[in-house]
Parts: structure tokens; sequence; C-alpha cells
């Protein structure tokens, strides 16, 4: 059956410009299709190639949000005002890749959910981006009747269909406001960080009573999802994939429909101008699907790394983890715990440049940082101090004008010192939480047991040790240790008696 032999897929972007540059994209059940160019990378290459589909993802969403225009336009000219409406699935899209302040600055005055009372703001434009579903177009229509925005710019998620459009055209009619709709088209679900896509609802595929039906589905949303990442990036991938299984049949749709696109001269998505970088390059991306058993123990094991461990112990989603803090004695004496949500993207140079680091390297590092914001706060403390001079000597009064230049300096340099201490504190909060849970749960001695495990090496204790002791972990982290033992010892088990009957049958010839 097809339901059973499906174990779920990791889909491996190797870029052949870099060859330690690896992308994981976990993929689920949410529909990803592109229709519009201007998700094409753009004349300006990124830094990297890695960075190429968060640069592309999130600079079609602002170009969304600018009323399709080219973002050098928006540079150009004062930004025009508007509305943006937004779903669930649309606010998760947009959240983790454009700030607030960012939104201020593309002219986007309110953002609001689409099923939320709204007023009439007759004479601004409305950005909307949602799913198309019946619910979400039916609430579209009614805006429509009531006349709420002077322009409306439909932006979807995925595809819609036919029917739907033409329900879509009808309720326009009806309301007499067709030449008020001036852009129809398609985002798809973007990425997350310089090397994850992440689709919700990637559990869809771990029930054991999933019907054939729901597996092709979600097969063709895989297979829609990365041809939205590779349309975004403007290029054709090389695939590559085992046969026999569900990330064979994968691969084969996605070829199929990326040789679909690539006939239609007219409309196809990897024609570019000869400043771009398209299908044509040398450099191909190399896509890799593979089945996710053939790595079952590595999701399974407690890492050591500051983003993964963020990920495991703390609340993190959609770039925001959230974190439990202690705020004072309570009135019956225990402690008072409140949360702190703290963002974590690519404009968290401290986070983009430890998130892979180990957590005693981000502990040293955050030390480090601490102590050079101390450093710069008291040499701004010693400039004005030394300030408050008396003699009037012409020393003096140089060395006045001396401390002004270096005041003005330490002024300026004043917004990038707070924002500094800010991301020292978030920092320090969310390392703090990570040490607490780690030395409740004992984490550290799970790591390094898992790590002998993996690596084949000589134990220093019985796993029995370890399961039946009280302080570590919890029940979960006791099974992720099991299962990693269990598939490692079966796998060794199998190398060996496998060796055993290649020597027996060496000694029978």
């Amino acid at each position: 059956m097809l339901a059973k032999s499906f174990n779920g897929l990791l889909a491996v972007l190797r870029f052949n410009g870099d060859p330690s540059a690896d992308s994981r994209l976990r993929v689920g059940n949410t529909a990803a299709y592109t229709r519009s160019s201007c998700l094409r990378p753009g004349n300006t290459p990124p830094p990297t190639q890695q960075t190429m589909l968060v640069f592309s993802t999130e600079r079609a969403l602002k170009q969304m949000l600018n009323l399709n225009q080219p973002q050098s336009k928006l540079l150009a000219s004062e930004p025009i005002w508007k509305i943006l409406v937004y779903d669930r699935c649309g606010q998760d899209i947009i959240s983790p890749l454009i700030s607030i302040k960012e939104l201020r600055e593309l002219g986007v005055t309110l953002h609001v959910q689409l099923h939320s009372d709204r007023d009439p703001i007759p004479d601004v434009p409305a950005v909307y981006f949602c799913l198309p579903t019946e619910e979400n177009l039916g609430r579209i229509g009614q805006d429509l009747q009531n006349n709420l925005y002077d322009i409306y710019h439909l932006n979807f998620i995925s595809p819609i269909s036919r029917q739907r459009l033409e329900d879509l055209a009808s309720a326009a009619l009806q309301s007499n406001c067709v030449s008020q709709i001036h852009k129809v088209r398609y985002i798809p679900h973007l990425s997350h960080g310089d090397h994850r896509l992440c689709l919700s609802n990637t559990q869809a595929i771990n029930r054991g009573e999933i019907k054939d039906t729901e597996m092709e589905s979600i097969m063709d949303t895989i297979v829609d999802c990365l041809f939205s990442v590779f349309a975004t990036l403007g290029t054709v991938p090389v695939i590559r994939s085992p046969r026999g299984n569900a990330a064979e049949m994968v691969a084969e749709k996605l070829d199929k429909k990326l040789r679909e696109n690539l006939r239609d001269t007219r409309n196809s998505l990897f024609l570019m101008d000869a400043t771009q970088t398209g299908h044509f390059s040398f450099q191909r991306p190399l896509l890799i699907v593979l089945d996710r058993n053939v790595d079952m123990a590595t999701p399974l094991h407690h890492t050591w790394t500051y983003q993964a461990l963020a990920h495991d112990v703390l609340d993190l989603t959609l770039n925001r983890v959230v974190v439990e803090e202690s705020a004072g004695r309570s009135a019956a004496g225990g402690t008072k715990a409140k949360t702190r949500a703290c963002d974590l993207d690519s404009r968290d140079k401290f986070w983009v440049s430890h998130k892979g680091s180990p957590f005693p390297i981000v502990a040293e590092a955050i030390q480090e940082e601490l102590e050079h914001y101390k450093n710069s706060e008291e040499e701004v403390k010693k400039l004005k101090a030394s300030m408050g001079i008396d003699n009037e000597s012409d020393a003096a009064f140089s060395m006045v004008s001396d401390n002004t230049a270096k005041l003005t300096s330490a002024v300026n340099s004043l917004p990038q010192l707070l924002e500094k201490k800010r991301l020292i504190d978030m920092h320090t909060t969310i390392a703090t939480g990570i040490l607490n849970v780690i030395k409740t749960r004992r984490l550290d001695t799970l790591f390094e047991f898992e790590e002998k495990i993996m690596s084949k090496a000589a134990l220093d204790r019985s796993i029995m040790d370890l399961l039946t002791d009280s302080e570590a972990g919890n029940p979960e982290d006791k099974m992720r240790l099991f299962i990693i033992y269990y598939l490692c010892s079966h796998s060794m088990a199998e190398n060996a008696n496998k060796r055993k009957a290649d020597f027996g049958a060496e000694a029978l010839v």
C-alpha cells in the first residue's frame, strides 16, 4: 500500500556552486504554487546562492505590498498608503519575513484579519493575501458588495480553481466593481530562513489510518511546493531519488511539472532575461528526494546546537520563541512566572552567526558581546565626565573640541548600541531558559550517550541505567533514546549478520 510505504519525505537542496551549502525543505500538506513572474530573482544577485530563496520570496512579498510595482520605484518615491488584509495562513507567511516597521515603510497603515469586523475606508487601496477557500472568497465578495475599499489587489497563496474564479467574477459584476479589481495573482508558501522552507501540518503524513487518496493529495502538494521553490529561484534542478518508493513518485511528478512549464514558452516561469541566471546556467541546483526512513535516528537525536535546542526545549514557531522567565515573588510566597516572546530572524546578526553553534560556544559569545557592550557604555560615561572642564586654557579648549567630536560620534552610534543591548538581553533570556531545561532534564548526558550510540563508540554505562534514572530526562526523552538505541543496534546486527553470511560464502568457495 502506498500509504504504508510512505514514511515522510526529506528533500535536500544542494547547490553546485557551493558544495557545503545544504537546504532542508520540510514539506507538509499546504499547497504552494506560483503563476507570477515577479517571483523570479532580480537583476541584482544576493550575496550567496543559499540566501536566494529568502531573498526572492521576501522581495516578492514586498513587491506585492507595493501594489505589484518593482521595489526600486518604492525607494524612489513616497509609498502609497494601503491596507493589508490576510487570513491566518497569510499572516503565518508574512510575519517571519517582514516586521511591523517594514510594513510601515511599505505604506501599510493597517493590517487586519480577513474575517474580522472592518469599517469602510473608500479612498484607500487594499492588498488581500489569503488562501482561495470558499469561505475566504465569500468574504471577499461581501467586501466588494459593501464597497469597503477603493482598489482591490487579490493575492492567493495557492491556485484558484476556474469555478471559484468565475464565482469571484460574478460577485464583482453584481457589486459593479469590476474596474476596482486591479490584480489577481499567486504567491507561494515562503521560506522562514536562509536554509529552510517549512510547511504546516507535517504530521499529516504520520497517521497510520491515512488513505491512498489522501497520500496522493499530500504528494501533489509536495510537488507544488518544490515547483514553487524553483520557480522562485528561477532555475531548473537536477533531480535524483531512489527507486521503488514514494520519493521516486514525487521526483517523477515534479519532473513532469517542470517539463510542461518549460514547453509553454509564452508562460514559462524559467525563461528569463539575459542578465538573469535561469535554467541555462551551468550551475544548476541538485535536488535529492529521499524517504525519511533512510535515517530515522537523526530527527530523534537530542542535538546540542542553539537553534535545534530552542526548537526542541522551547516553543519556537514561525521564527518566534516563547521563553518563560521568573518575575519575582507572588503573594503566596512562590515564584511568579511570565513569558517573553523573542523574534529570531535574519535581521538578528547574533542569531545568524550562532544559530548553528554548539550551546557552550553560544554562551561564551553572549558573554563576549556583553563585555563589549559594557566597554562601549563605559567609554561614553568617561567621555561625559571628561566634558566637565573648568580650565580655560588653549589645551582645555582643544580637549573640549576633541571630546565634542567623540561625543557626537557616540550619540550617532547610540541606536546601534541600544539595539545591541536589546539583542544581548533577548539571547541571555533564551540561553537561560535553555540552560534551565538542560539542567532539569540532563540533556547533556542524553546527548553524549546518543552520540556514542550513533557513532558506534563504546558505552561507559548500560542503556538501562539511563532509562531507569529518574533524574535523566522525561518519558519522551527516554523514548527517543530507546528508539535511537533500537534503530542503531538493529542496523549493527543486520550488518554483522551480513558480514557473517559473506564470510561463510567465501569459506565455501
